[in-house]
């Protein structure tokens, strides 16, 4: 049996055409009548609406108002097409057009309005004279209670929405281009402003006594403003003749706030949008009207870049125009030198920072202006580029991003093909953010989630087979084509300026590039030129991968703490790869690691003498896990195998070994820098890496002296860390505290013994020591009996009994971070057993010893301060620094560690949070002490790593100490917080010491 045909609905054909609900569709047009039944035409403009659904609702309620809406249409398509447009778009114009039929006859208006048309219209709807130079509004009828002014806001509110129903429907015909539409979105806020200045004389008395200027900012003074968006403002004001200056300025703020509350209060008819004066000087804090004089006087002085960024926009819209007129062209002769202000460098990174300023959890990624490759992303690039080149190219000086932009093309500062993709992206962007304003006359950037929504905006670009899908597709491409050209603009055209390209437009010259570098935070431009010459000359394959790389990685490196340094160490890596395969792939194919590589080169001289001497290490740099500590047994097993291949010569065997050295404390350097791991855990693995180095150089040289005696080794060997290497500890500038332990084998008389082990251990430390490529790690045996005076190995039983009759207070807290670390473990753990006692004495160290111990600290502090070192700089013997709090834990171990297992530790932080689960020391403190001790820690390694040299002292050069405070994480303007929060972490913690280590 055959099925029945299907027989389409009515409601089922308006949902294949484009309705969401065709069944609601279906029921609102039989409302509308017969004749809008048959419309076909209606039909197709409802159709062509971005939302049908919307446009058909809007319209079913003005008929119900009007009736003869539906006659006006089919006598005036171009009528119909244009509003249903607007009725598809926007609900709240819909609603405006309900509330206000009569605004009907302003879509049918084919031309838009001049600026001063716009005036005019704006002051007579308030009931001003346009033709006066201070037009004032009439207190109009019904009723009007002075200095309200309701009636005449209602006004401008219903004229400006009508205007702006004119305007929209021009756009949404494509009558218009999003140029024009901002353009006159700009001259129609203005004569709104115009009109509510108008609206403040009515309501300030004195109003006559001042001349004051509104300078539009932002996309106002650039005529490319929003539906919807805050009216940047500036005033300024002076007094008439005859008029007190300081009377004249209270005035001028009256009529400002007037004028501000004309436009942002909410009456019957809604408000128009905000007035933000914040840009003025001193923003909210700073006075709401100045003088031209103080106006000039507070940029001359006291103004950041982004001040000057801001006035690139500046431009008269309202009230006294000939001085709006004098006002811009004075600041403008300050804009255009912003570039050479000492700060500019510093005030440039932190405008990038502000670029990347975090928006609301969750709206990121959906944020067309503040998230990555959106507006915002353009709009800086723009406007850097003009204060950057301006200076020098006064064809630069536009307000509007798009002729700037255009400018910049024909200027060669930015390539024809990446302005062309800006453009076309920020167009693409800009109208979204109109339709999104639009649909409610509410300010937002946030691409909804919602899939009607997204249909809309879709069919509103006109994208009808798939609007959701197309649109989402088109959104997401501009903005990933907005970020890769951000991060390459400032940079691309830095490369024609020096290489031989085959490039046929214009390039930047010599001085506009180091210009641009030298905005951009390199010290040494022309060298840097140099460098990227040098990296990216000629037709070889490697130089056209460098010409690829280097317009993010130039980025990367203004990003680092120093610019000049990472493009050297840069071009002195790749200079030693040469041709190697593997490099400049990894680099192109793996984003994370040529990110790292810029940022470590820029903030590290330690980690660029390292992979200088081993650049096949930029291989780790491809992944996190790469850069994961090893762990100790690993190592241990890779330089015995070293040792083992080597057996013949010692020499070369700790060469391999060193150099195994040389890649971990590579590693462990980018996993610092990088982030990945904590000054707790980095002196644990410098100090495991020292262990196993020492327990290769030991094996080799008890090798080596065996084969020189050719006999078997006479006795049993430990080393012994002590100090910062007993404590796991150990910083990058670290020497190797060690004593020497040695055991007779059975029948073996003493003396052999010992100087085959003296043998051992002068060997141990002289290929440690050999001048090489890499890193030395010195042993210091100094901490061992009788210091450097007595013997450098002694047997178990001479430390026996020296201990027992000789040990002073301060050998037993030296002990206390006694840790085996190489050799024997059996004689390891004999050694520790024989020292136990005497640093965890049962029932603690008596009251002489704790005075002692007191005075030999203070003598310390008094003695041992490098000559002209800042006491509350110094991050090792300084007031707070690590010896303070290293004390403290010593001090609480050698009193309670016999009776207090928890304390029996060589770790300073350890001891610390054990004395306090144990109740020997309050937690508060503990945390002072914890802080301040991890603080300077890390300050320490922090001096290695910038500098490629040791120190203990915070540097007193400006540049040396910003190089420090960025690779601790800070911003560019954060030093002097850096300093300050260091001196309050130590001052806190010295607090501390006298407290608990000097007081009973």
């Amino acid at each position: 049996m055959n099925a029945a045909p299907r027989i389409q609905t009515t409601a089922g054909r308006l949902a294949a055409l484009g309705f969401a609900d065709g069944a609601r569709a279906e029921r609102l047009l039989d409302e509308l009548g017969p004749e809008a039944v048959g419309d076909l035409a209606l039909l197709d403009d409802l159709v062509r609406a971005a939302d049908p659904d919307l446009a058909l609702t809007t319209l079913s309620r003005l008929v119900e108002r009007d009736a003869s809406v539906l006659g006006a249409f089919r006598a005036d398509p171009g009528l119909r097409r244009r509003l249903l447009g607007v009725f598809g778009l926007s609900a709240a114009l819909g609603e405006h057009v309900v509330r206000h039929p009569e605004c009907l006859p302003s879509i049918q208006w084919t031309r838009w309005p001049t600026p001063g048309d716009l005036r005019e219209e704006m002051l007579l709807a308030v009931g001003a004279d346009p033709d006066t130079s201070e037009p004032v509004a009439e207190l109009m009828a019904g009723g009007v209670t002075a200095g309200q002014g309701t009636p005449a806001m209602d006004a401008l509110r219903v004229a400006y929405r009508s205007r702006l129903l004119h305007l929209a429907s021009r756009d949404v015909t494509g009558e218009c281009t999003l140029a024009e539409v901002a353009a006159a979105l700009a001259d129609l806020a203005s004569a709104a402003l115009e009109a509510a200045l108008a609206i403040a004389r009515a309501e300030v008395a004195d109003a006559g006594d001042v001349r004051l200027a509104v300078i539009g900012m932002g996309k106002c003074g650039a005529r490319e403003l929003n539906y919807i968006s805050d009216v940047d403002v500036v005033f300024v004001a002076e007094p008439k003749e005859g008029v007190d200056e300081t009377k004249a300025l209270q005035t001028a703020t009256r009529l400002a706030q007037g004028m501000m509350r004309a436009c942002s209060a909410s009456t019957p008819e809604g408000a128009l949008w905000e007035v933000d004066a914040n840009l003025r000087p001193e923003g909210k804090m700073g006075p709401l009207v100045r003088s031209m004089e103080s106006h000039l006087t507070y940029y001359r002085r006291w103004a950041k870049t982004w001040e000057f960024q801001a006035l690139l926009k500046a431009r008269p819209v309202a009230g006294d125009l000939e001085l709006g007129q004098q006002y811009v062209a004075a600041v403008n002769e300050l804009v255009w030198q912003a570039a050479a202000r000492p700060h500019f460098v510093e005030d440039v990174q932190a405008m990038r920072r502000r670029v990347e300023a975090h928006v609301p959890a969750g709206e990121a990624d959906r944020q067309i202006k503040l998230g990555p490759g959106g507006l915002r992303d353009i709009e800086f690039a723009v406007q850097l580029l003009q204060l950057v080149h301006g200076r020098s190219d006064p064809l630069l000086r536009r307000r509007a991003t798009l002729s700037a932009l255009a400018a910049l093309s024909r200027g060669g500062y930015v390539g024809r093909d990446d302005a062309k993709a800006l453009a076309e992206a920020y167009t693409f962007l800009r109208q979204v953010e109109h339709m999104l304003q639009l649909h409610r006359l509410r300010r937002t950037h946030v691409v909804p989630s919602d899939t009607a929504d997204l249909r809309r905006l879709g069919r509103g670009l006109g994208m009808t087979t798939d609007p959701v899908g197309e649109f989402t597709t088109t959104w997401k491409r501009h903005a990933l084509e907005v970020r890769r050209l951000h991060e390459k603009l400032f940079y691309r055209p830095l490369l024609q300026a020096v290489a031989r390209l085959p490039e046929t437009e214009a390039r930047l010259s010599t001085a506009a590039a180091t210009a641009r570098l030298e905005a951009l935070g390199y010290a040494d431009p022309e060298g840097a030129l140099r460098h990227i010459a040098a990296l990216t000359s000629g037709v070889s394959r490697r130089a056209a991968i460098q010409r690829t790389l280097l317009p993010v990685m130039l980025g990367w490196f203004a990003d680092a703490p120093d610019p000049d340094a990472g493009l050297l160490g840069f071009r002195q890596v790749s200079d030693k790869l040469g041709t190697t395969p593997w490099y400049l792939r990894l680099l192109r194919d793996e984003t994370a690691a040529a990110e790292r590589l810029a940022h470590l080169l820029g903030t590290s001289k330690y980690v660029t003498g390292l992979l200088l001497h081993a650049p096949e290490a930029v291989a780790m740099l491809g992944s996190p896990a790469e850069l994961a500590v090893r762990p100790a047994a690993t190592l241990a097993a890779e330089a015995a195998a070293a040792v083992s291949r080597h057996a013949e010569d010692a020499e070369t065997a700790v060469a391999a070994v060193r150099a195994l050295r040389r890649r971990e404390l590579l590693r462990t350097a980018c996993a610092d820098l990088s982030g990945l791991i904590d000054i707790e855990e980095v002196g644990q693995a410098l100090s495991s890496l020292n262990d196993v180095t020492i327990q290769a150089a030991l094996d080799t040289a008890i090798n080596k002296v065996t084969l020189e005696r050719r006999a078997p080794f006479p006795t049993r060997m430990a080393v012994i860390a002590m100090g910062r290497l007993g404590g796991l500890e150990s910083s990058y500038a670290s020497d190797a505290d060690v004593m020497f332990v040695h055991a007779p084998l059975p029948g073996v008389a003493d003396r052999d013994a010992t100087d085959a082990a003296h043998a051992v251990a002068e060997e141990t430390r002289r290929l440690l020591a050999l001048p090489a490529p890499d890193p030395p790690l010195q042993i210091d045996a100094g901490l061992r009996p009788e210091g450097r005076q007595g013997p450098l190995v002694r047997t178990i039983a001479s430390y026996r009994a020296y201990y027992d009759r000789w040990a002073s207070h301060w050998e037993a807290q030296a002990l206390l971070r006694a840790r085996f670390c190489a050799g024997d473990p059996e004689l390891g753990r004999e050694f520790i057993a024989l020292v136990d006692p005497l640093r965890y004495p049962a029932g603690g160290i008596s009251a002489d010893a704790v005075r002692e111990i007191r005075k030999l600290k203070a003598r310390m502090e008094a003695e041992r301060l490098p000559r002209g070192a800042d006491p509350a700089l110094h991050t090792k013997l300084g007031r707070g620094g690590l010896s303070d709090v290293e004390w403290v834990a010593q001090l609480i171990q050698l009193r309670h560690a016999g009776a207090t297992p928890a304390l029996r530790t060589t770790r300073t932080l350890d001891a610390l949070r054990a004395a306090a689960g144990e109740g020997l020391l309050d937690p508060a403190d503990e945390e002072v002490l914890a802080q301040a001790w991890l603080f300077a820690s890390r300050i320490r390694d922090a001096l290695m790593l910038v500098r490629g040299r040791a120190s203990d002292s915070i540097p007193t050069p400006v540049k040396e100490r910003v190089l420090l405070a960025r690779a601790l994480g800070y911003p560019p303007e954060g030093t002097e917080d850096f300093v300050e929060d260091y001196r309050r972490a130590t001052r806190r913690a010295r607090s501390v010491v006298e407290r608990v280590f000097y007081e009973d």
